[in-house]
């Protein structure tokens, strides 16, 4: 049985028939909203081409991005035809570049920056939460810190799934998660920590759920994309700041020019390692964290937002909030001071005129 779509990229062909369901929709559902998320971020079809699914088989979107990448290029399982970019009205299989996926081949996604085999698995009732689960884990990223890829990736699960049964959106996810990120920043302020340290946390846990909704949903936007990451980007200051006034109500207060050194190192620090991240990805066209496997070791436990929450609970278990504020701050200078070393040994390789190439990227080319 084949089937024919329009949509905002081109035609689509489907294969085949599927009434088992993926995360609240049909499998038909799934590939048209793969197809219009690729034309929204810009993604065309060539001259006389058409895509193809096969709607017996759910597969990682990232298929999708590199079939679109290159025309003729169809991927397979075991001689069947899974999503291709082909010539309109051609046999799938006599596309000019077929790759079966059966050989257990790995893939960079650097959307994603990680090297790993994509899904392809036949869609059935029997298999559904399987797959709904393997498409979750898929769309984590490969390096990012050591809470969000060890401690609530099933806790987040159970949750995406909720909001999908729910028909919930992401931004009414990032809404809830905004509201709980400014409540903490509040508790911190009046010395509540612990239950700042709980509203915080939620946020946290909410903040990998709204994202990994949109993938296992394809429901992203660009609004929302932005508030998820403004709020990334902005908030984890105040938190700090904050934590630092709310001494006062255990009669812990710092100094005011330990209070002031301790802020100095917190703000000038993060926003330098900011720049240092954005001058890196400008310069070099990839993620400081992908460069070798030094680096994403390293974001398990850089001084960003999680890890840090890690130093103040310790902190907050020995009952001494002011010693964690001052040991978050020693870490984000630590942490500043290997980013830079970094940025300067690649600017180092680059004018001996040797390129920057990630790891994964190499290990990718070697298999």
């Amino acid at each position: 049985m084949t089937q024919t779509l329009t949509t905002t990229l081109g035609p689509v062909r489907l294969l085949g028939d599927n009434a088992t369901p993926i995360w609240g929709m049909t499998n038909a559902e799934r590939n048209r909203r793969m197809a219009e998320s690729a034309a929204k971020n810009g993604s065309t079809l060539a001259p006389r081409h058409e895509l193809v699914f096969n709607l017996t088989y759910a597969f990682d979107p990232l298929l999708l991005r590199l079939a679109l990448e290159t025309p003729g290029t169809l991927f397979a399982w075991r001689n069947t035809p899974i999503v291709g970019q082909i010539p309109q009205g051609s046999d799938p299989l006599a596309a000019p570049n077929v790759i079966d996926l059966s050989d257990g081949r790995k893939l960079y996604n650097r959307q994603l920056r990680k090297l790993e085999q994509p899904m392809v698995r036949e869609l059935t009732p029997a298999t559904r939460r399987a797959i709904e689960r393997q498409s979750y884990f898929g769309a984590y990223k490969g390096v990012t810190d050591i809470l969000t890829k060890y401690l609530w990736p099933e806790l987040a699960l159970v949750l995406t799934r909720i909001a999908a049964q729910l028909k919930m959106t992401p931004n009414m996810v990032s809404v809830i998660g905004v509201t709980l990120c400014l409540v903490a920043t509040y508790l911190f302020a009046q010395g509540m920590f612990w239950t700042g340290f709980l509203s915080g946390f939620i946020f946290m846990v909410l903040d990998t759920v709204d994202g990994k909704l949109a993938r296992c949903t394809i429901t992203s936007s660009k609004w929302g994309n932005v508030i998820d990451h403004g709020v990334d980007l902005v908030h984890p200051p105040f938190w700090w700041y904050f934590w630092g006034t709310g001494l006062a109500y255990w009669g812990l207060s710092l100094s005011t020019q330990a209070f002031a050194l301790v802020m100095a190192a917190v703000i000038a620090g993060y926003i330098l390692q900011r720049l240092i991240e954005g001058m890196f990805l400008k310069d070099f066209k990839m993620d400081i964290h992908v460069w070798r496997p030094f680096d994403s070791q390293f974001r398990l436990v850089t001084a960003r937002r999680n890890p840090n929450m890690v130093i103040l609970f310790v902190s907050l278990l020995f009952a001494r909030p002011d010693i964690g504020l001052i040991a978050l701050a020693w870490w984000i200078v630590i942490s500043l001071v290997v980013h830079a070393i970094r940025l300067g040994q690649a600017y180092g390789i680059k004018r001996n005129g040797r390129p920057i190439v990630s790891w994964m990227d190499e290990a990718e080319a070697a298999l």
